[in-house]
C-alpha cells in the first residue's frame, strides 16, 4: 500500500489519484471553543459504511497528521476486506496530546463532526482513545463502536486484537515449521499495552519463552511482576530485534517498525504483530522475503478489533465475535498459499485478495 510522506503535494497526490488508492473523502475538523483539531478520512465505502477507530495523537505538524489518516484509512479498507466485513475502510486523527487536551468538550465536537457525515463513517477506538471516550462521543454520535458493555457497547476490542494476532502466530508456525505450537517459541513483543499485554497471556498459556519491551516503563513492569521468571526485558526495541534465537518478533505499538535499519538486524523468522501500517515503506516486503523472514501481513492478523466493533452495530456476541477471529488463522494460512502460487510477498497476496473483494463489490454496485 503506497505511504505518503506527510508532504502537503503528496497528500494531495495520494487524495486524487486512484492508482494509489484514491480516498473518497477527507474532513478537516475544527472546534475552537474545545480546542479540537481532527481529521476524518474516508478511503473507500464499497462494501460499506467505513469502519475505523479514532487516534489521539501529538503529530508534529498537521500535515503529519493527515497523511497519517490517509495512510490509516487505507490500511482499514484493506483490513475489513480481508475480515470478511461489509464495511468499508476509513480512520480519523485527533491532533495533540491527549493526556493534555483531551476533554468531554472536545470528545464531543469531536462526536458531532462524525455524525455529520451521516453514517459513512463508523467510528472506534485506537491509539490514545479508549472505551470511556467512546461513550462520551456516542452521546453525540449513533455511529460510534467500542463503547462500555453498559452503553449498549462490546468494550476493549484489545482482547479479541490481541487473540487475532495469536492465531496469526499459529498459523505462521504451521506454515514455516509444520506445526502450529508455539511452546518453546521465543517471541519478541515490541509494546505491552492495550494489545500486548492481553498477548503475553496467550503466550504464556502455551508456554513460549517471551521477551518484552515498551517506551513505558510502568507497562513493562506489570507484565514482570505477574509472570516472573517467565517473562523477561530489554531496554528497546533496537535491542530486541537483534535478541538471538528468537523466532517471532511481534511489533504491537506503533507503524513503521519494519524499515531499512531493522530489517537487516532482525534474527527472527517470522514477524507477526498487532501494529498497523509495519512496512515503513513499499519494498520492504520484499526485503523480508529476500532474507528468508516470513511476515504475516498486519491489517489480516490484527483485524480481531475491528470484527468486534463491527459486530457491536448488530448487538454485541462475544463468542460469534471470538469464531470469526478465530479465522484469521485460515485466512493468514490462505495467503501464504497464495503468495507461494504467484511467487510475490505475503503482503503483496494479501492485497491483491482484499483488492479483489473491493473491486468486486463496486462492479455490483454498477450493476444493480
Amino acid at each position: 500500500m503506497t505511504e505518503v510522506t506527510g508532504a502537503p503535494a503528496d497528500v494531495l497526490h495520494t487524495l486524487f489519484h486512484s492508482d494509489q488508492g484514491g480516498h473518497e473523502q477527507v474532513v478537516l475538523c475544527q472546534d475552537r471553543v474545545s480546542g479540537l483539531k481532527a481529521v476524518i478520512a474516508l478511503h473507500s465505502t464499497a462494501l460499506g459504511p467505513a469502519l475505523g477507530g479514532t487516534r489521539f495523537y501529538p503529530y508534529a505538524s498537521e500535515a503529519e497528521a493527515v497523511a497519517d489518516a490517509l495512510n490509516l484509512a487505507r490500511g482499514m479498507s484493506y483490513k475489513n476486506a480481508m475480515a470478511g466485513l461489509d464495511h468499508g475502510g476509513g480512520k480519523a486523527v485527533i491532533i495533540g496530546d491527549p493526556e493534555k487536551i483531551k476533554s468531554e468538550e472536545l470528545l464531543l465536537a469531536y462526536g458531532r463532526f462524525v455524525a455529520s457525515l451521516g453514517g459513512r463513517y463508523v467510528t472506534a477506538c485506537d491509539v490514545g482513545t479508549y472505551v470511556a471516550d467512546m461513550d462520551v462521543v456516542a452521546r453525540e454520535c449513533q455511529w460510534t463502536t467500542g463503547r462500555s458493555p453498559e452503553n449498549g457497547g462490546a468494550g476493549d476490542s484489545s482482547v479479541l486484537t490481541a487473540f487475532g494476532v495469536y492465531q496469526g502466530m499459529r498459523a505462521s508456525a504451521q506454515h514455516l515449521w509444520g506445526d502450529p505450537s508455539l511452546r518453546g517459541r521465543k517471541v519478541g513483543i515490541a509494546g505491552v499495552g492495550k494489545v500486548g499485554h492481553h498477548l503475553v497471556e496467550h503466550l504464556v498459556a502455551e508456554g513460549a519463552e517471551i521477551v518484552i519491551t515498551d517506551v513505558r516503563e510502568e507497562s513493562v513492569q506489570r507484565i514482570l511482576d505477574k509472570h516472573p521468571g517467565v517473562v523477561t526485558s530489554v531496554a528497546d526495541t533496537d535491542e530486541l530485534i537483534r535478541v538471538e534465537g528468537l523466532d517471532i518478533y511481534a511489533p504491537c505499538a506503533l507503524g513503521g517498525a519494519l524499515n531499512d535499519v531493522s530489517v537487516p538486524m532482525l534474527t527472527a523468522k517470522i514477524v507477526c504483530g498487532a501494529a498497523n501500517n509495519q512496512l515503513e515503506h513499499p519494498g520492504v516486503e520484499k526485503d523480508l522475503a529476500d532474507r528468508g523472514i516470513l511476515y504475516a501481513p498486519d491489517y489480516v492478523v490484527n483485524a480481531g478489533g475491528v470484527i468486534q466493533v463491527a459486530d457491536e452495530l448488530h448487538g454485541f456476541d462475544f463468542d460469534r465475535c471470538k469464531a470469526k477471529a478465530s479465522k484469521i488463522y485460515d485466512t493468514t494460512l490462505a495467503i501464504f498459499a497464495r503468495a507461494k502460487a504467484d511467487g510475490i510477498p505475503p503482503a503483496a497476496a494479501a492485497d491483491r485478495i482484499a483488492e479483489q473483494r473491493m473491486a468486486e463489490a463496486r462492479a455490483a454496485r454498477r450493476s444493480a
